[in-house]
């Protein structure tokens, strides 16, 4: 291999993927495999993925939404209601590694697009499906959004206030979870088949990813028989580990074990508060949560963010500014790591994307492609794979 090609290469060079997938959960799983290398085809109907139009803020002909998503792939545009749309997606799976979809049960097979259909072309294929509430179940059939499984899983019964109205994670967190999850399970698929030539399917569900994130909230209530509630931004096995007023702001504060909160005592001038019998082990300070945060907030509001978050982490204790995402965008941290891409579009002079949080020693993340319009490739990929592209 020359130099050129070794320093092309990324992990999942050679690996094709057909994504079949609309709108958050499949598309972010695409283009985690596109980001790490793989040939995404994005085959999408001749509406568009219904993300381009029907998401927040336009820019040109696609919504912010859908590029934010869509980067390093190719998108062919097939109508897979007709014979002929068909065929061209079975020819492409014929040479492909792994498809991903999400579509709701039974609209896969109704558009040939079913595991066992496209299994039966190609054996060693690797399906990844995302539902919203899986295959089986009292709920399969149901239409899954984040707002309704977040609601449905106990997710909302434990974010906001204590006595505020339900709150949703800011994030939408059930899709993302669904979509990390199956670029797990399709890529530990993908290595057993490269074992094995034998492919399979791997299915997770909004409902199932979100539930699962439920570790320590499972954890309280199976051992106490009490239901966790909201605590605002507070831990609910640790005190003090909560956003505390300042004079211009918030600080979050960490101080989960016994050094940590001898050092925030000292730091905010009130050392005897360490051995406060209310506030001496973390069980007490849990039980006192409240008048815990009425006397350290008495004392930082007294000075700006900065200056007690200099203070804390100069001494060790975790803590840190509480940020808006204009904040965090621009934090130094942020622009050191590369998590802000910036590249040249049409429509939007210079589009932002978030990069990649996957730090490789063998390949940096790069930005191949833009987020593509809707059938820019169709005819490069179909005659690349010997189908003719239809009329």
């Amino acid at each position: 291999m020359s130099s050129a090609e070794a320093a092309s290469r990324r992990p999942l060079t050679g690996v094709v993927v057909v994504d079949l997938s609309q709108v958050l959960a499949g598309p972010l799983c695409t283009m985690i495999l596109a980001d790490l290398g793989a040939d995404v085809i994005k085959v999408e109907p001749p509406q568009g993925d219904q993300s381009r139009t029907s998401l927040g803020t336009r820019i040109g002909d696609d919504s912010a939404a859908f590029l934010a998503v869509n980067r390093n792939k190719r998108s062919v545009e097939l109508d897979l209601s007709t014979a002929t749309g068909r065929a061209a997606l079975h020819g492409l799976v014929a040479e492909a590694d792994i498809v991903v979809e999400n579509f709701r049960p039974g609209v896969a097979e109704r558009l040939g697009a079913g595991y066992e259909q496209l299994s039966a072309i190609n054996p060693g294929l690797v399906y990844g499906s995302v539902t919203g509430f899986g295959a089986q179940g009292p709920y399969a059939n149901r239409a899954g959004l984040d707002l309704v499984v977040q609601a449905m899983t106990g997710l909302m019964s434990v974010t906001g206030e204590q006595g505020g109205r339900p709150v949703k994670n800011g994030p939408p967190v059930a899709d993302l979870a669904s979509g990390l999850y199956l670029t797990i399970g399709v890529l530990a698929a993908l290595h057993e088949r490269d074992a094995t030539g034998v492919g399979q399917k791997v299915a997770t569900s909004l409902y199932e990813s979100a539930l699962s994130l439920a570790v320590w909230e499972t954890a309280e209530l199976w051992a106490t028989g009490e239901q966790p509630g909201p605590l605002g931004s507070a831990h609910r096995m640790a005190a003090p580990y909560q956003a505390l007023r300042t004079s211009d702001g918030y600080v979050v504060v960490a101080a989960t074990n016994a050094r940590f909160w001898r050092r925030l005592c000292d730091i905010v001038g009130r050392p005897e508060l360490a051995d406060d019998p209310r506030f001496a082990t973390n069980a007490d300070r849990l039980a006192h949560r409240g008048d815990l945060s009425a006397l350290l907030e008495a004392e930082l509001e007294r000075r700006p963010t900065t200056e007690w978050v200099d203070e804390l982490v100069a001494a060790g204790v975790p803590a840190g500014p509480l940020q808006d995402y204009a904040q965090a965008l621009r934090d130094p941290h942020t622009l050191a790591t590369g998590m802000v891409v910036e590249a040249p579009h049409p429509d939007a002079g210079t589009l932002r994307m978030l990069g990649s949080p996957l730090h490789l020693s063998s390949a940096d993340f790069r930005l191949d492609r833009l987020p593509p319009r809707l059938g820019e490739h169709t005819a490069q990929v179909l005659r690349e794979y010997g189908i003719e592209p239809p009329s």
